[in-house]
Protein backbone atom coordinates (compact mmCIF):
# COMPACT_ATOMS: atom_id res chain seq x y z
CA UNK A 1 0.00 0.00 0.00
CA UNK A 2 1.57 3.41 -0.93
CA UNK A 3 2.88 5.72 1.93
CA UNK A 4 1.24 9.03 1.44
CA UNK A 5 3.45 12.45 1.49
CA UNK A 6 1.93 15.41 1.17
CA UNK A 7 4.12 18.51 0.46
CA UNK A 8 2.79 21.49 2.24
CA UNK A 9 3.01 24.96 2.86
CA UNK A 10 0.48 27.95 2.87
CA UNK A 11 3.04 30.54 1.53
CA UNK A 12 3.77 30.82 -2.03
CA UNK A 13 7.40 31.08 -3.45
CA UNK A 14 8.93 28.54 -0.95
CA UNK A 15 9.66 25.85 -3.34
CA UNK A 16 6.59 23.67 -2.33
CA UNK A 17 6.01 22.33 -6.04
CA UNK A 18 10.10 21.89 -7.15
CA UNK A 19 9.75 19.74 -3.88
CA UNK A 20 7.09 17.74 -4.67
CA UNK A 21 8.06 17.21 -8.33
CA UNK A 22 11.86 16.52 -7.71
CA UNK A 23 11.38 14.06 -4.48
CA UNK A 24 8.58 12.34 -7.05
CA UNK A 25 10.88 12.10 -10.22
CA UNK A 26 14.02 11.39 -7.51
CA UNK A 27 11.78 8.10 -5.90
CA UNK A 28 10.64 6.81 -9.64
CA UNK A 29 14.06 7.08 -10.69
CA UNK A 30 14.85 4.64 -7.71
CA UNK A 31 12.45 2.06 -8.68
CA UNK A 32 9.42 3.04 -6.97
CA UNK A 33 6.27 3.42 -8.25
CA UNK A 34 5.11 6.58 -7.83
CA UNK A 35 1.99 8.95 -8.16
CA UNK A 36 2.48 12.92 -7.88
CA UNK A 37 -1.09 13.93 -7.09
CA UNK A 38 -1.28 18.14 -8.18
CA UNK A 39 -3.86 19.76 -6.02
CA UNK A 40 -2.97 23.21 -6.58
CA UNK A 41 -5.67 25.46 -9.31
CA UNK A 42 -2.49 26.76 -10.50
CA UNK A 43 -1.13 23.17 -12.33
CA UNK A 44 2.51 23.67 -11.96
CA UNK A 45 3.28 20.21 -10.65
CA UNK A 46 1.72 19.03 -13.94
CA UNK A 47 3.13 21.59 -16.31
CA UNK A 48 6.55 21.00 -14.65
CA UNK A 49 6.26 17.34 -15.60
CA UNK A 50 5.47 18.51 -19.06
CA UNK A 51 1.55 18.09 -19.36
CA UNK A 52 -0.06 20.26 -20.80
CA UNK A 53 -2.90 21.07 -18.52
CA UNK A 54 -5.03 22.99 -20.44
CA UNK A 55 -5.42 20.29 -23.40
CA UNK A 56 -7.14 17.90 -20.86
CA UNK A 57 -10.70 17.25 -20.63
CA UNK A 58 -10.15 15.91 -16.77
CA UNK A 59 -8.39 15.79 -13.90
CA UNK A 60 -8.14 15.94 -9.82
CA UNK A 61 -11.16 17.91 -10.10
CA UNK A 62 -13.33 15.22 -11.64
CA UNK A 63 -12.13 12.72 -9.45
CA UNK A 64 -12.48 14.33 -6.40
CA UNK A 65 -16.16 15.23 -6.66
CA UNK A 66 -16.79 11.59 -7.64
CA UNK A 67 -17.02 11.91 -11.20
CA UNK A 68 -14.44 9.96 -12.15
CA UNK A 69 -11.93 7.43 -10.56
CA UNK A 70 -8.60 8.37 -10.01
CA UNK A 71 -7.12 5.99 -12.31
CA UNK A 72 -8.87 7.18 -14.93
CA UNK A 73 -7.11 10.35 -14.98
CA UNK A 74 -3.62 9.71 -14.53
CA UNK A 75 -1.22 10.81 -17.06
CA UNK A 76 2.26 9.11 -17.76
CA UNK A 77 5.34 10.92 -17.72
CA UNK A 78 8.81 10.55 -19.49
CA UNK A 79 10.11 9.10 -15.89
CA UNK A 80 9.23 5.46 -15.92
CA UNK A 81 7.39 4.67 -12.63
CA UNK A 82 6.17 8.30 -12.28
CA UNK A 83 2.73 9.20 -13.08
CA UNK A 84 0.72 12.38 -12.43
CA UNK A 85 -3.30 12.86 -11.70
CA UNK A 86 -3.16 16.46 -13.08
CA UNK A 87 -4.96 19.61 -11.81
CA UNK A 88 -6.73 21.64 -14.63
CA UNK A 89 -8.74 25.51 -14.04
CA UNK A 90 -11.83 23.24 -12.81
CA UNK A 91 -10.19 22.22 -9.73
CA UNK A 92 -10.40 25.97 -8.28
CA UNK A 93 -13.70 25.68 -8.11
CA UNK A 94 -13.70 22.78 -6.11
CA UNK A 95 -13.37 24.14 -2.89
CA UNK A 96 -16.58 26.21 -3.40
CA UNK A 97 -18.84 23.27 -4.75
CA UNK A 98 -17.46 20.90 -1.52
CA UNK A 99 -18.54 23.53 1.29
CA UNK A 100 -22.24 21.54 1.88
CA UNK A 101 -20.81 17.78 0.27
CA UNK A 102 -20.96 15.84 3.37
CA UNK A 103 -17.24 14.72 4.51
CA UNK A 104 -15.84 17.12 2.40
CA UNK A 105 -12.52 16.94 3.97
CA UNK A 106 -12.00 13.55 3.30
CA UNK A 107 -13.00 13.62 -0.62
CA UNK A 108 -9.34 13.34 -1.55
CA UNK A 109 -8.69 10.56 0.85
CA UNK A 110 -11.52 8.77 -0.01
CA UNK A 111 -10.61 9.28 -4.12
CA UNK A 112 -7.26 8.38 -3.37
CA UNK A 113 -8.20 5.14 -1.78
CA UNK A 114 -8.92 2.92 -5.02
CA UNK A 115 -5.02 3.56 -5.93
CA UNK A 116 -3.38 3.08 -2.81
CA UNK A 117 -2.28 -0.49 -3.65
CA UNK A 118 -0.41 0.37 -7.25
CA UNK A 119 2.11 2.66 -6.10
CA UNK A 120 4.98 2.70 -3.41
CA UNK A 121 4.96 6.18 -2.85
CA UNK A 122 2.14 9.17 -3.63
CA UNK A 123 2.75 12.50 -2.98
CA UNK A 124 0.66 15.55 -2.90
CA UNK A 125 1.31 18.64 -3.91
CA UNK A 126 -0.85 20.70 -2.03
CA UNK A 127 -2.04 24.45 -2.83
CA UNK A 128 -0.52 27.93 -1.19
CA UNK A 129 -3.08 28.28 1.02
CA UNK A 130 -4.83 26.44 4.21
CA UNK A 131 -8.47 26.24 2.60
CA UNK A 132 -10.28 23.34 1.85
CA UNK A 133 -8.13 21.60 -0.79
CA UNK A 134 -5.32 21.71 1.28
CA UNK A 135 -7.46 20.46 4.43
CA UNK A 136 -7.76 17.54 2.08
CA UNK A 137 -4.64 17.10 1.40
CA UNK A 138 -3.76 17.08 4.78
CA UNK A 139 -6.23 14.83 6.14
CA UNK A 140 -5.21 12.44 2.56
CA UNK A 141 -1.58 12.21 4.08
CA UNK A 142 0.02 10.17 6.32
CA UNK A 143 2.93 12.44 6.70
CA UNK A 144 3.67 16.04 6.14
CA UNK A 145 6.98 17.50 4.26
CA UNK A 146 7.68 21.12 5.04
CA UNK A 147 9.66 23.54 2.63
CA UNK A 148 10.75 26.58 4.13
CA UNK A 149 12.39 29.13 2.61
CA UNK A 150 15.54 31.06 3.80
CA UNK A 151 13.74 33.90 4.58
CA UNK A 152 12.19 35.54 8.30
CA UNK A 153 8.87 36.18 6.04
CA UNK A 154 9.03 32.06 5.98
CA UNK A 155 9.13 31.63 9.33
CA UNK A 156 6.55 34.04 10.35
CA UNK A 157 3.89 31.84 8.72
CA UNK A 158 4.59 28.29 10.27
CA UNK A 159 3.11 29.13 13.47
CA UNK A 160 -0.19 29.37 11.21
CA UNK A 161 0.52 26.07 9.41
CA UNK A 162 1.23 23.97 12.74
CA UNK A 163 -1.41 25.62 14.67
CA UNK A 164 -3.97 23.98 11.11
CA UNK A 165 -1.99 20.65 11.66
CA UNK A 166 -3.48 20.58 14.88
CA UNK A 167 -6.41 20.91 14.28
CA UNK A 168 -6.38 18.73 11.61
CA UNK A 169 -5.11 15.81 13.83
CA UNK A 170 -7.28 16.88 16.86
CA UNK A 171 -10.75 16.39 14.91
CA UNK A 172 -10.05 14.70 11.45
CA UNK A 173 -6.81 12.61 11.19
CA UNK A 174 -5.22 11.94 14.66
CA UNK A 175 -2.71 9.54 12.94
CA UNK A 176 -1.40 12.84 10.94
CA UNK A 177 2.77 13.21 11.55
CA UNK A 178 5.00 16.38 10.19
CA UNK A 179 8.00 13.91 8.79
CA UNK A 180 9.97 17.23 8.94
CA UNK A 181 11.02 20.45 7.15
CA UNK A 182 13.48 21.16 4.53
CA UNK A 183 14.90 24.38 4.02
CA UNK A 184 15.10 25.62 0.35
CA UNK A 185 16.43 28.50 -2.23
CA UNK A 186 19.46 28.19 0.82
CA UNK A 187 22.24 30.78 -0.12
CA UNK A 188 25.65 29.52 2.42
CA UNK A 189 27.35 32.97 1.46
CA UNK A 190 23.96 34.25 3.36
CA UNK A 191 24.34 34.71 7.02
CA UNK A 192 20.50 35.22 7.08
CA UNK A 193 20.18 31.86 5.54
CA UNK A 194 22.26 29.91 8.39
CA UNK A 195 20.13 32.33 11.02
CA UNK A 196 16.80 30.86 9.78
CA UNK A 197 17.95 27.63 9.44
CA UNK A 198 18.90 27.68 13.19
CA UNK A 199 15.73 28.98 13.89
CA UNK A 200 13.93 26.11 12.10
CA UNK A 201 15.60 24.13 14.69
CA UNK A 202 13.54 25.66 17.35
CA UNK A 203 10.49 25.14 15.24
CA UNK A 204 11.26 21.37 14.68
CA UNK A 205 13.33 20.27 17.10
CA UNK A 206 15.25 16.91 15.13
CA UNK A 207 13.04 17.37 12.58
CA UNK A 208 15.69 19.18 9.87
CA UNK A 209 16.27 17.21 7.05
CA UNK A 210 20.21 17.45 6.41
CA UNK A 211 19.61 18.04 2.78
CA UNK A 212 19.28 21.47 2.08
CA UNK A 213 18.23 22.92 -1.13
CA UNK A 214 20.23 25.70 -2.92
CA UNK A 215 19.08 28.91 -4.60
CA UNK A 216 20.21 27.66 -7.97
CA UNK A 217 19.55 29.01 -11.22
CA UNK A 218 19.04 25.66 -12.98
CA UNK A 219 16.54 24.59 -10.15
CA UNK A 220 14.30 27.59 -11.83
CA UNK A 221 15.00 26.55 -15.57
CA UNK A 222 13.79 23.30 -15.04
CA UNK A 223 10.19 23.75 -15.16
CA UNK A 224 9.95 26.08 -18.50
CA UNK A 225 11.62 22.43 -20.26
CA UNK A 226 8.50 20.35 -18.15
CA UNK A 227 11.25 18.45 -16.60
CA UNK A 228 12.54 17.92 -13.08
CA UNK A 229 16.18 19.25 -12.12
CA UNK A 230 16.90 15.69 -11.87
CA UNK A 231 16.38 15.31 -15.55
CA UNK A 232 17.15 18.61 -16.74
CA UNK A 233 20.58 18.87 -14.82
CA UNK A 234 21.62 15.72 -12.64
CA UNK A 235 24.61 16.70 -12.10
CA UNK A 236 23.53 20.07 -10.44
CA UNK A 237 23.63 21.06 -7.12
CA UNK A 238 19.82 21.14 -6.73
CA UNK A 239 19.57 17.90 -8.30
CA UNK A 240 22.15 16.18 -5.86
CA UNK A 241 20.32 18.08 -2.43
CA UNK A 242 16.70 16.52 -4.15
CA UNK A 243 18.51 12.98 -4.25
CA UNK A 244 20.21 13.88 -0.55
CA UNK A 245 16.62 14.42 0.77
CA UNK A 246 14.99 11.68 -1.39
CA UNK A 247 17.30 9.37 0.39
CA UNK A 248 16.69 10.91 4.12
CA UNK A 249 13.01 9.62 3.06
CA UNK A 250 13.64 6.03 2.11
CA UNK A 251 15.91 5.44 5.09
CA UNK A 252 13.49 7.48 7.07
CA UNK A 253 10.37 5.33 6.05
CA UNK A 254 12.78 1.91 6.13
CA UNK A 255 13.21 2.63 10.41
CA UNK A 256 9.51 3.00 10.84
Amino acid sequence: MAYLISVVNQKGGVGKTTTAVNLASCLALKGRFVLLVDLDPQSNATSGLGIGHRGLERGLYEAIIGQVPVRDITVGTAIEGLKVAPSTAALAGAAVELVDVERREYRLAEALADVRNSYDYIIIDCPPSLGLLTVNGLVAADRLLIPVQAEYYALEGLSQLLRTIDLVRSGLRPELDVMGAVLTMFDSRNRLSNDVLNELNRFFPNRIFKAVIPRNIRLAEAPSFGQPIVQYDPWSKGAKAYEQLTQEILEMEQNI
